[in-house]
């Protein structure tokens, strides 16, 4: 048992376009046929319903990808109105919820699925802002076995029958919505130590940055690194990185000095490893003087930081 939660990261995913298609006619041949917008369906309980949204931003950053749901109302509560369920907690429902993410130019990054309840108050240990009580069951790609929770922080998807055509829910519209992605990942970007410091070297010479030889502002450096994910072309898993082409990181790839980002040139599977990545990157010229803290990520997951001097 954990007193709190052991380290995750936590990825804001913002999602426009989001529509509950809720399940209220029987006929198969009437499903998704509607070209228009229409009315919502109002029950009791037990209603059922298909989400489908657009995953637009993560933490911030431009990203693309779908979110799909699959909600079964149980309104429960410890006295609910007729037609609600009795139960010791307050939920409005159970549902699944499969996250399919693409960097903003359409490189698949890989997905998360989790399973819970919806509505009422947070799970333990997360902030009071949030609800939702979904637990991360599973990811692929760049979150491989990762777990976890997720909670949402408030809104639903424009609730639609399941006659409307889900081909126009960008033109009929949808709403925004916001999950809080805790994710816990089966591996993290680790900056490789060296007994000289951090793996961190002048692309001029590829001698080591240290306190004797600094970086400086602008400059390009070189960084190893492990956990940095799948890659493009796809390498079978255990398979050493090829020397052509390069294995390029199929995730989007960030570093940050002192909070200020850094630009990325290449992150590259080095050739004849299984897990060694090279990842060439200019120091911020506005990042600062002095020993500063270094950080990387791969699929917004970062990675302990790391410190190296800056002149």
């Amino acid at each position: 048992m954990f007193g709190q939660a052991p380290a995750s990261t936590t990825l804001t995913v913002d999602l426009q376009n989001l529509v509950e298609y809720q399940e209220d006619i029987s006929d198969p041949s009437k499903f998704a046929t509607n070209p228009a917008v229409t009315p919502a369906v109002t029950y009791k309980n037990f209603g059922v319903a298909t989400l489908i949204g657009d995953i637009v931003a993560v933490n911030g950053q431009p990203a693309k990808g779908t979110y799909v749901g699959r909600s079964r109302s149980i309104v429960a509560s410890p006295a609910p109105a007729p037609g609600g369920a009795i139960a010791d907690v307050t939920r409005t429902a159970l549902r699944e919820h499969v996250f399919e993410f693409l960097q903003s130019d359409g490189t698949p990054v890989g997905t998360l699925m989790s399973v819970g309840f919806s509505g009422g108050p947070p799970p333990p240990s997360t902030p009071t802002a949030e609800r939702g009580n979904w637990a991360i069951v599973g990811g692929t790609g760049a979150f491989l076995g990762a777990r976890g929770q997720i909670s949402g922080t408030g809104g639903t998807g424009r609730a639609a029958s399941m006659a409307e055509d889900p081909s126009q829910r960008r033109t009929n519209g949808g709403t925004a919505f916001r999950f809080i992605v805790h994710v816990i990942p089966m591996a993290a970007p680790q900056v490789a130590i060296t007994a000289g410091g951090p793996a961190i070297v002048h692309s001029s010479d590829f001698s080591l940055v240290t306190a004797s030889k600094p970086a400086a502002a602008g400059e390009i450096l070189s960084l190893f690194a492990t956990g940095l994910g799948p890659t493009n072309p796809y390498i079978e898993p255990g398979q050493p990185f090829p020397s052509s082409p390069l294995a390029v990181a199929n995730s989007p790839i960030a570093i940050s000095m002192n909070g200020e980002t850094a630009q990325i040139l290449a992150a590259v599977g080095y050739p004849g490893s299984t897990d060694g990545w090279q990842v060439n990157f200019r120091v911020p010229p506005d990042a600062g003087k002095g020993t500063l803290n270094l950080q990387l990520s791969a699929a917004w997951i970062a990675g302990a930081p790391v410190s190296i001097p800056v002149q």
